[in-house]
């Protein structure tokens, strides 16, 4: 045998097991890789299952405390519209920054002079469960892209009221803070403009204003110390 033959010869003895080698680490360097994509993904489709369920859970209970704090001072109510207030107010509560479940209804039951009625009225006209004016309701009606037929069909709609007053009072916190907010909702954007401006001295607001900030805040507190009741 030529010394070219042995030479193939002794490489083809050493190539073949070296591609059977190169061969084998790269099969299980594609399982590895996606192996290690499978479980990736299995561990994202967990967590978004998890966080699922946490956003689940935290909706029910908000919804659960309202309806709980609605049957206090609104027997009459059936659960069906119940339900549904609830959950627009934890609709609400997702949607705007400077609000929480606790601190709209805490503003729906003194705003509603802690009936919840829906065609709640006050004297000088304020509608529904968030006591609405209706020129400011027309006017957030245009914002929210709400029709607005009459003061009476939108304003007594318990969904609708809460959506309009809730755009309003997240504006105002947003501008005021959450006290601040509270005396624009109920005594006008100036009038807190020049209690914030006087360090807060309660002789600059309405004497109504200067009941319903602290009011409201009260219930606030009482509603957060319940928790998930």
């Amino acid at each position: 045998m030529s010394s070219e033959k042995k030479l193939l010869k002794l490489l083809g003895i050493f190539f073949v097991p070296v591609l059977v080698l190169a061969i084998v680490f790269t099969f299980f360097h594609q399982s590895n890789a996606q192996v290690n994509e499978q479980v990736s993904t299995i561990e994202a489709s967990f967590l978004r299952q998890h966080n699922l369920n946490a956003i689940n859970t935290d909706r029910q209970n908000s919804i659960d405390k309202v309806m709980k704090i609605i049957s206090r001072y609104n027997r009459k109510m059936d659960d069906s519209s119940s339900y549904a207030i609830a959950n627009e107010i934890y609709i609400m509560s997702q949607k705007y920054p400077n609000l929480n479940v606790d601190f709209i209804a805490a503003t729906i039951t003194h705003e509603s002079a802690q009936t919840w009625s829906p065609t709640v009225t006050s004297k000088v006209g304020a509608m529904g469960l968030m006591q609405v004016m209706p020129a400011t309701g027309a006017f957030l009606a245009v914002e929210e892209g709400v029709s607005w037929t009459s003061a009476t069909r939108v304003l007594y709609n318990p969904i609708l009221n809460i959506r309009l007053g809730c755009r309003y009072l997240n504006e105002l916190v947003g501008l005021y803070e959450k006290d601040g907010g509270l005396a624009a909702y109920n005594g006008g954007p100036k009038r807190a403009e020049m209690w914030i401006a006087s360090n807060r001295n309660n002789k600059i607001l309405w004497k109504e204003t200067q009941k319903y900030v602290p009011a409201v805040l009260k219930l606030y507190e009482q509603y957060r110390s319940e928790g998930a009741m």
